[in-house]
C-alpha cells in the first residue's frame, strides 16, 4: 500500500459525524465511550471503526429518546467495546451445537474469461435456489442443488466478467463483477452513490407526530414502541433486531411464499413473527391494519417493489400520517442500478474493496473482509436513523410530520472506504471467528433450537441492553400487535 494511502479516522471522529448529520445535539456525544482493542481480524480496511462507531450512533440515539420519555432521569450513558461490536458483526451463532453454513456450495468467488483473453473475477450469490438454479442455467449447467464449482469455475473461464454480470443482471439473478475503486468512482453508478447522505433522513409530509406510550425509568428507551419489519436478508434484520434489543415492539412481516436463510434464528432475536402474503387483498388489508398503530414502517424490497404493492412512502404515510419509513436497499434510490439486487459480499466487490484488500494482502484473488461490515454497519445506521428520526419528531413538536430514513449497502461501501486505511502485515491471517466471539457468546432458548449467539455489544448505564422474546420461526405469532 503506497504511504499516502494510509491515514484513519477514529471511532470517535466518525460518531460526531454520523451525529451531527443527523443534527442531534452534541452534549450526548459526552455519554458515549467507545474502548478497547482490536485483534484478530486483520484488515486494511477500518473495519473496528466503522463497527463501533455505527453502533455507537444507534445505541446513543437510544439514550436520547430515553431522555426525552424519562426527563427526570440521570441521561444514561453508553460503553462499546470495539472487540465486542467487530464480534456482533461476525454473526456467528450456533443452533443445537451445529453452526450453519455462511454460503451454499457454488456461492463465492470465480475466475473467469481465461479462454477468451478477457481475465476477471466475478461473485456468484446462490444460496437460494432459484438463484442457484438461475446461474446453472445461464451456464448452459444441469440445475439443482448436485452442481459442483468446479462446472462453475469451467464454465466461466468462456465469460468475461462484465458480461456475465450483465446478462446475469437482466435474469434477475445475483452475480457481480470485480471492479477497482477508481472504474467504481467513474461509473454511473458510483457517481450516483457519491453524494448521497450516509444516513439519509427526510421530512415526506404533513402530520403531528405519533403519540409515544408512557414508560417507567428502568424500562427500556423505546419501551411500548410498535415496528413493523418487512426485512429478510442481514442488515435489514440487523436494524430492526438492535430497536428489538432497546424495547422497541418489533412485528417481523414475512412472506409464506419466498425463502429464508437459516441466520434468521440469529436475526430475529426480541422480534414477534408472523406471515402475511401482499400479493393478495387479504394480506394487503391486515398490513393496513397494523400500520394504523405502528410508530416505524421498516421495508428491505428493491427501490419500487412496495409501491407495487401499495406500500410506497407516500402511501404508507396516508396510511399512518406521522409514522417513520425506513428503506433499506443495496444501491439506493437513484443510478442505473437502484432496482438491481445486491448483497454485502457483491457490494465489496464492485466497489472496489476486494481489489484494495488484496492488494494490501498481496493476494492474486480479490480477498474479502473479515467481518460482513456492509451488512451489520447498515443495519446499525439504519436503527440510527429510524431514531433520528422519531427523535425530531418528539423535540420539534411544531415540525412533526411524516419521516423516510434510507441507507444503502454501496454508500455504507464508500463510507468505510472514507474511513481511511492502515498498513497490514500480508502474511496475518484471521482468527478463528468462534474464539473471537467467545467471550461475548450467550444462549438462547429459540424456536429453531438451542441459539448460541453474541449479546448486543451496547452497554447502557441504566436500562440493560437485552432481547425480551426469543427468536421463533415465521408464522409463529399473529398478524397483530399485543
Amino acid at each position: 500500500m503506497n504511504s499516502e494511502t494510509i491515514f484513519m479516522k477514529s471511532a470517535g471522529e466518525a460518531l460526531r459525524e454520523i451525529w451531527r448529520d443527523a443534527q442531534l445535539p452534541d452534549d450526548a456525544l459526552e455519554r458515549a465511550c467507545l474502548h478497547g482493542a482490536a485483534h484478530g481480524f486483520p484488515c486494511s480496511f477500518a473495519v473496528d471503526v466503522a463497527a463501533q462507531s455505527s453502533l455507537a450512533a444507534a445505541a446513543l440515539a437510544a439514550t436520547e429518546a430515553d431522555r426525552v420519555r424519562s426527563p427526570d432521569a440521570q441521561p444514561q450513558t453508553v460503553r462499546i467495546d470495539v472487540q465486542h461490536a467487530l464480534a456482533e458483526t461476525t454473526g456467528y451463532f450456533t443452533l443445537d451445537g451445529r453452526r450453519p453454513p455462511a454460503w451454499a456450495p457454488i456461492s463465492g468467488l470465480y475466475a473467469c474469461g481465461e479462454s477468451i483473453g478477457r481475465p476477471g473475477f466475478v461473485r456468484v450469490h446462490a444460496n437460494f435456489a432459484h438463484h442457484r438454479d438461475g446461474v446453472l442455467r445461464l451456464l448452459g449447467l444441469p440445475e439443482g442443488e448436485h452442481a459442483t464449482r468446479a462446472q462453475v469455475a469451467q464454465a466461466l473461464r468462456h465469460w468475461s466478467a462484465i458480461d456475465f454480470e450483465n446478462r446475469a443482471s437482466e435474469a434477475g439473478l445475483v452475480v457481480a463483477a470485480l471492479r477497482q475503486a477508481v472504474d467504481w468512482d467513474a461509473s454511473e453508478m458510483g457517481k450516483a452513490i457519491a453524494p448521497q447522505p450516509l444516513v439519509h433522513i427526510e421530512r415526506t409530509g404533513e402530520a403531528p407526530p405519533c403519540r409515544w406510550p408512557s414508560k417507567s425509568q428502568q424500562q427500556p428507551p423505546l419501551q411500548g414502541l410498535r415496528m413493523l419489519d418487512l426485512t429478510r436478508i442481514l442488515a435489514g434484520p440487523v436494524g430492526a433486531r438492535t430497536l428489538a434489543a432497546y424495547g422497541a415492539d418489533v412485528l417481523m412481516i414475512n412472506s409464506p411464499n419466498l425463502p429464508n436463510i437459516e441466520a434468521i434464528a440469529e436475526t430475529s432475536r426480541g422480534k414477534r413473527s408472523a406471515l402475511l402474503d401482499l400479493q393478495t387483498d387479504s394480506g394487503k388489508a391486515q398490513l393496513h391494519r397494523l400500520l394504523g398503530d405502528a410508530h416505524v414502517f421498516i421495508q428491505g424490497y428493491r427501490p419500487g417493489g412496495m409501491e407495487r404493492l401499495g406500500f410506497g412512502v407516500r402511501d404508507v404515510a396516508k396510511a399512518r400520517p406521522g409514522i417513520v419509513h425506513a428503506s433499506l436497499s443495496a444501491y439506493g434510490r437513484e443510478g442505473p442500478w437502484a432496482d438491481k439486487r445486491g448483497f454485502d459480499s457483491l457490494v465489496q466487490t464492485v466497489s472496489g474493496i476486494n481489489a484494495d484488500e488484496a492488494r494490501a494482502f498481496g493476494d492474486a484473488s480479490p480477498r474479502a473482509l473479515p467481518v460482513q461490515a456492509l451488512d451489520y454497519c447498515a443495519g446499525f445506521l439504519l436503527a440510527f436513523g429510524i431514531q433520528a428520526a422519531l427523535l425530531r419528531q418528539a423535540r420539534q413538536a411544531r415540525q412533526g410530520g411524516s419521516w423516510h430514513v434510507q441507507v444503502s449497502l454501496a454508500r455504507v461501501a464508500q463510507w468505510l472506504r472514507e474511513l481511511g486505511r492502515r498498513q497490514v502485515d500480508p502474511l496475518s491471517v484471521p482468527e478463528r471467528v468462534d474464539v473471537l466471539a467467545a467471550p461475548w457468546l450467550a444462549r438462547y432458548a429459540s424456536g429453531f433450537g438451542e441459539l448460541r449467539a453474541v449479546r448486543h455489544a451496547a452497554e447502557f448505564s441504566r436500562t440493560a441492553a437485552h432481547w425480551a422474546r426469543d427468536s421463533v420461526p415465521p408464522g409463529t405469532d399473529a398478524a397483530a400487535w399485543t
